[in-house]
């Protein structure tokens, strides 16, 4: 079974940061492209960012551009997402998923949320002061 961890979620004041980790099991990463997405209570799922199964690729969205990096250490089999200058907008569940789209993913990637396969089981990410 495919299988996807995150972490890295808590608590963290209006500017702070944290790092999310995405840990795969029972696949090898680099052959698929990987999404963060999240949830806040009374919200849509929103796509925040993905990568390409090869790494050159990214998309974000407009919320995070520019505070949100998404990057890959494929010998860990591991995806991240930093996120620096943190807002209380930003309060949500963090989720990661995966799929496969064989050649085309190498080189790009899309965050709409029914492309992905499989997902991890989510972390809270709280900003407040």
């Amino acid at each position: 079974q495919l299988q996807l961890v995150e972490s890295g979620g808590g608590a963290v004041q209006p500017g702070g940061s944290l790092r999310l980790s995405c840990a795969a099991s029972g696949f090898t990463l680099n052959n698929y492209v990987i999404g963060w997405f999240r949830q806040a209570p009374g919200k849509e799922r929103e796509g925040v960012s993905c990568i390409s199964s090869l790494g050159a690729f990214t998309n974000y969205a407009d919320s995070v551009k520019g505070r949100f990096t998404i990057s890959r250490d494929n010998a860990k089999n591991t995806v991240y997402l930093q996120m620096n200058s943190l807002k209380p907008e930003d309060t949500a569940v963090y989720y990661c998923a995966s799929y496969s789209k064989g050649l085309t993913g190498r080189y790009y990637c899309s965050r709409e949320s029914q492309n992905f396969e499989s997902w991890g089981q989510g972390t809270q990410v709280t900003v407040s002061s």
